[in-house]
């Protein structure tokens, strides 16, 4: 099997198109593949953007059967995984570097470019990994608070650049907001930040992206622009506890990049991420099952009247009217796990897609918490 190829995938499959509204809800018709799903939980754990029907049942075989190779270093399989991921995205192997979980990517990226000082531009909020990291590095962060519409102020960004600037952060689509920046704007802005500094996308939940044209940032790597992006097995694929993702720049960027790559990966997440990138079906499984639990949480929420943000991700952030501290232990005393805070938007909270079982346990949670 082939990698799939998603913008040919998403548009047979009609994901942007196919969406029948009932009520102010969603529902995709498309035949879901014969795929187990995780067995019920009594905990919804809905706090970090997990995939909870992952790994996929042949990712668990290739592991199970990588075991032998297990007491190997990892350079004993790498080669054929950067071949996999370099077809995938239209590069060299050269322009691959694989990463620890995507996270680690975002921290070798902060330490490369801002040990000892200089300047991060990102939004506020989004995730915090990368500028957190640099930080404790000698790093300035000018944190850009999100515009109205929650998403990224581009134009604020832009106009933040200095002398001083190492790096621009965008996470796209935003975390914990879960808004996509129009494609045009994006690529504009990129073009013409990177001609000024290293532009870092954080394409985390790209998967998850319905729109078949929206293209990643790394067409601009392509063109030799100053941009980094990061991509992850942990969200679609249902691996985030096998800790691999990667990074696409360009090799000379790479090759830097790579110097500050502590813990890189090992051989069975290798194993895993060469059989996930053919494991189409589960892939569509995914998607689907995404779109499904999202439509539930909407319906919760419609249902109690709370304002909430369209996602592009597989978490939505929603207004609950009350602090996150206060609403995190009382519905975690309803079994359910919900996101951190997100400063400074204390009364919002962040909950990812589950399981349907998930999802009846969190519309009943929050009707009785909020009722």
């Amino acid at each position: 099997m082939k990698n799939i190829d998603r913008r040919q995938w998403l548009k047979t499959a009609g994901l942007s198109s196919s969406f029948t509204f009932i009520g102010g809800l969603s529902t995709m018709a498309m035949d879901v593949p014969q795929i187990d799903q995780s067995p019920y939980n009594p905990i919804a754990k809905l706090n970090s953007n997990e995939n909870p029907y992952g790994p996929s049942k042949a990712v668990r075989k290739k592991m199970t059967e990588s075991f032998d190779n297990a007491c190997r270093y990892p350079s004993l399989v790498f080669k054929p995984l950067l071949e996999q991921i370099a077809e995938k995205e239209g590069v060299s192997t050269k322009h691959i570097v694989v990463t620890g979980g995507s996270t680690e990517g975002l921290k070798a990226t902060g330490l490369t470019y801002c040990n000892g000082g200089g300047e991060i531009i990102a939004a506020d909020p989004t995730f915090q990994s990368m500028m957190t990291y640099a930080e404790n590095f000698g790093a300035y962060v000018h944190r850009v608070p999100v515009d109205a519409k929650m998403g990224h102020d581009l134009e604020e960004m832009g106009k933040r650049i200095n002398s001083k600037t190492r790096l621009i952060f965008i996470c796209n689509p935003n975390n914990p907001t879960g808004t996509l920046l129009d494609k045009n704007k994006l690529r504009d802005f990129c073009i013409s930040a990177s001609e000024k500094t290293m532009v870092f996308s954080d394409e985390a939940y790209y998967d998850f992206i319905t729109d078949p044209d929206y293209p990643s940032m790394i067409e601009l790597v392509k063109e030799n622009r100053n941009v980094i992006v990061s991509k992850t097995f942990s969200k679609v694929y249902g691996m985030a506890g096998l800790r691999i993702g990667y990074l696409v720049a360009r090799p000379d960027i790479a090759t830097r990049l790579q110097k500050n790559i502590m813990a890189m990966t090992n051989v069975l997440a290798i194993e895993a991420a060469k059989e996930a990138l053919v494991d189409n079906e589960f892939y569509k499984f995914s998607i689907t099952k995404n779109v499904e639990a999202k439509n539930a949480i909407y319906k919760t929420l419609n249902d109690l009247g709370l304002e909430y943000i369209q996602s592009h991700t597989n978490f939505v952030f929603f207004k609950t009217g009350r602090h996150i501290n206060e609403l995190m232990p009382q519905m975690e005393k309803e079994n359910v796990l919900i996101g951190r805070p997100f400063p400074p938007f204390y009364k919002w909270a962040r909950i990812s897609t589950g399981t349907l079982d998930d999802m009846k346990l969190f519309d009943k949670a929050l009707k009785k918490v909020l009722t």
